[in-house]
């Protein structure tokens, strides 16, 4: 599972995901991809899972490369417990993402093995993904 070793600080203010991803929204290393149309919280272990389906699909071949890292520490209190008493021990990690932010990116296999690996990936994820296509990909003729 994704986490960082080692953190600053323990626990982090939740914060606001407004707004569209200003960074990390362009294809940059494969040439497909999958980028994020809401905003949300994911999961190491969400991460993981999408890894796996990917790479099952695409059965070992070509390059597959994860655009974001769980970084942001979340906390939460035991169930059935009073409020007060201060914030909650931390839980695991999640990436914030917003709209627009490429998420999985692929290279090295057909466009069809692409697409299908990146859908059973997308099916992972807790938010809605659009598949995406380098703009210079052209299919080669055989």
């Amino acid at each position: 599972m994704l986490q960082p070793k080692k953190t600053k600080y323990r626990r982090r203010q939740k914060g606001r995901m407004k707004g569209n991803s200003q960074r990390g929204n362009q294809l940059a290393f494969g040439t497909f991809g999958i980028k994020a149309l809401e905003s949300s919280w994911i999961t190491g272990r969400q991460i993981e899972a999408c890894r796996q389906a990917v790479t099952r699909h695409m059965k070992r071949e070509g390059q597959l490369w994860i655009r974001i890292f769980p970084d942001k520490p979340i906390t939460k209190k035991p169930a059935e417990v009073r409020m007060g008493k201060g914030k909650g021990a931390p839980e695991g990690f999640v990436a914030p993402i917003t709209p627009g932010r490429i998420l999985f990116e692929i290279e090295g296999v057909t466009f069809e093995v692409a697409k299908e690996a990146l859908r059973l990936g997308a099916q992972k994820l807790p938010i809605p993904t659009k598949f995406m296509v380098r703009n210079d990909y052209e299919e080669e003729k055989n």
